[in-house]
């Protein structure tokens, strides 16, 4: 990562605000972009970007490659010529929940009065990720075809992977397979005009890479090998935290740890691979649960809480020097929050990747500690807080009066401000990159927070409202970013 001193927002793009009720890759997108620039901002960080549910969690894909085709833009379908205005008339019919209708249409025009440029495009985009789009494809129709049950539970023969199962499958689903594929297509089309417009700006992209991936998803059903599963595909294992700040039982996540074996016998292909495909996305990734990579914590299928799993081995720096040699740099930066023990300061230590900090944990010991924006090294990440964190706003209100006064002592103010007290400390901070969740740009309350970990409701819904991206609050966040020599 680059030593400037540069600063972003962190916003996921279902965040955006849209006439549409949930933000896309369209118009929103690219006013953010504007807003951004206009703040003297040089990263955009998002959330994951695969497919799920469409108020899923965004750490829980169908896919480690494929993305999320509730993001396809509607009004860029209809600058395609793949829909028409009319379509779009009514903004819940073309809402976020109507989407795969709205694709399945553009999908038909498409077939119909076909663009030859859109084909060949297509084409080429077909043979580019034939790799992993082929699978996923078949994967999502499977799902459908039996009600969307978990893989476990199909017959026998699509579970197993029986290949005269498989090829009679691809011919009966033909032409769902390749209206996925065309949906898969509409997005990353859409993602990388939306990335080059961001890069005339000056903006880099920042996406998050998940550690784990989801048991019912295309890559554990494609290649069972590479995860501990038992006899019936079920897990043997399923990865989670210890107890924690968050949660006092630990948090039980459910996804299936790796067979590291396998993926060291392999050379790492899946992780090259995947890591390959968000770059085509992004410019940068933030490694979720970077300590997974020195030891990750392994519970029993099955268990009640994630307080009985225990430590195993990642595959450390081996995988990395895998990674470095393909790709001829490390692009991430290493999300070490939570239990950090010395293997894992020393493997990001090895690596000279950024770690991140946290300024809500900062307060909370009431003394310095590695949080407190005295003690930052030049290469880190702060934030005021993660998507896991309340706001600002809301984590100062809660917290108790000590914690409040050491906060207002440590950053001379009265705490009227909180959000934009800890916005300044960011930015002035020694980190050579600050990043800002736009709740806290926006001084909002509890009720703008994005995930509660531990929970499984009410999560991934926040909506920025209209209007609030404008010219006081870009002025505003572009002269603290230029008085502290970012941007």
């Amino acid at each position: 990562m680059s030593r400037t001193r540069k600063s972003g927002v962190l916003l996921h793009i279902t965040s955006l605000p849209s006439k549409f009720g949930a933000g896309d890759l369209g118009p929103c997108a690219y006013e953010f972009v504007d807003f951004l620039a206009d703040a003297k901002q040089k990263l955009w960080q998002v959330l994951p970007l695969g497919p799920t549910e469409l108020f899923g969690s965004p750490y829980a894909p169908y896919s480690a490659f494929a993305g999320n085709t509730y993001l396809v833009s509607p009004e860029l379908l209809v600058e395609d010529g793949l829909l028409h205005p009319s379509d779009l008339a009514n903004p819940n019919v073309a809402s976020a929940e109507h989407r795969p209708l709205l694709i399945t249409k553009a999908f038909t025009n498409f077939q119909n009065s076909p663009s030859s440029m859109l084909q060949a495009e297509y084409r080429a985009f077909c043979r580019a990720n034939k790799y992993w789009l082929p699978e996923y494809a078949l994967f999502r129709a499977l799902k459908v075809q039996f009600q969307e049950k978990s893989w476990v539970h199909w017959p026998s023969d699509a579970t197993m992977r029986n290949p005269a199962a498989l090829r009679s499958w691809r011919q009966k689903l033909s032409r769902e397979i390749q209206e996925l594929k065309f949906g898969q297509f509409l997005f990353f089309r859409q993602w990388q005009m939306l990335k080059a417009y961001a890069h005339r700006k000056g903006i880099a992209m920042m996406g998050d890479l998940p550690l784990f991936v989801a048991h019912d998803s295309a890559d554990v059903w494609g290649k069972p090998h590479l995860f501990q599963l038992d006899k019936r595909g079920l897990p043997a294992f399923v990865a989670g935290v210890p107890p924690d700040y968050f949660s006092k039982n630990g948090q039980l996540w459910g996804n299936p740890v790796y067979n590291w074996k396998a993926h060291d016998r392999e050379g790492f292909t899946w992780w090259l691979q995947r890591i390959a495909t968000l770059l085509k996305l992004v410019d940068l990734i933030r490694l979720d649960h970077f300590r997974g990579f020195a030891a990750y914590w392994q519970i029993p299928f099955g268990a009640p809480t994630a307080a009985t799993g225990r430590w195993m081995p990642g595959p450390g720096s081996d995988f990395f020097a895998k990674i470095k040699v393909e790709l001829g740099s490390l692009p991430f930066i290493a999300e070490d929050l939570g239990f950090i023990d010395a293997k894992v300061v020393k493997l990001r230590q090895q690596l000279k990747l950024p770690g991140m900090r946290v300024l809500q944990f900062a307060f909370e010991a009431l003394k310095p500690n590695l949080h407190s924006p005295h003690a930052y090294p030049r290469n880190c990440v702060v934030y005021t807080g993660t998507h896991d964190n309340d706001t600002a706003v809301g984590w100062y209100r809660k917290a108790s009066p000590a914690v409040q006064d050491y906060t207002r002592r440590y950053l001379g103010t009265n705490g009227a401000a909180i959000a934009w007290d800890l916005i300044r400390a960011a930015l002035a901070s020694p980190a050579n990159t600050a990043v800002i969740p736009l709740q806290d740009l926006l001084s909002l309350d509890s009720e703008a927070r994005m995930n509660t970990p531990g929970t499984i409701k009410g999560n991934w819904r926040w909506r920025c409202p209209a209007g609030v991206l404008n010219e006081q609050l870009s002025r505003g966040l572009a002269e603290l970013t230029a008085l502290y020599g970012r941007g």
